[in-house]
């Protein structure tokens, strides 16, 4: 299978900060800033194995700021590195305050997704392909932190 450069999966998604999405303290929940990291998390497996993809696993994830009503979510996201069917993704999660335009990072996870086919089976992804500085050293983090994944899923047995 031909490899792909990690820029074909990146990928871009915002949303805006609403009450319905909000505690009583007017932050955004972190069970709805968790699914936007799926959602984005998902483009970038998806554009990069060009087949479904379920989500496997979320590292832990923290929330360094709240985000508030009004404010606008943004996550970029890529593929760090493929395992045959697996695809760690790395989703990177900042609000913009849309008046003065200030960014500020709150929070970053790491995703493993699955390809699968129509029947749920799984399927081969092609190879990322590393291009930059910062995006070989993702993928060679991404061994480390795939290795420790799977020590903490052997001993939950």
């Amino acid at each position: 299978m031909e490899g792909k450069p990690v820029r074909e999966s990146q990928s871009e998604y915002s949303e805006f900060a609403l009450p319905n999405d909000a505690n009583v303290l007017g932050h955004v929940l972190g069970g709805k800033v968790m699914h936007l990291v799926d959602l984005a998390g998902a483009l970038a497996a998806l554009r990069h194995a060009r087949c479904p993809v379920v989500t496997a696993s979320v590292d832990y994830m923290n929330f360094l700021h709240p985000v508030h009503i009004g404010q606008l979510i943004l996550l970029r996201s890529s593929v760090n590195r493929v395992f045959h069917t697996s695809m760690e993704v790395g989703v990177k999660v900042w609000v913009e305050d849309v008046r003065t335009g200030d960014r500020q990072h709150t929070s970053s996870a790491y995703l493993t997704f699955v390809a699968i086919d129509a029947n749920g089976k799984c399927l081969g992804v092609p190879p990322v392909i590393p291009e930059t500085a910062e995006e070989k050293r993702r993928y060679e983090e991404a061994l480390r932190r795939r290795e420790y994944r799977l020590e903490l899923r052997k001993r939950s047995k």
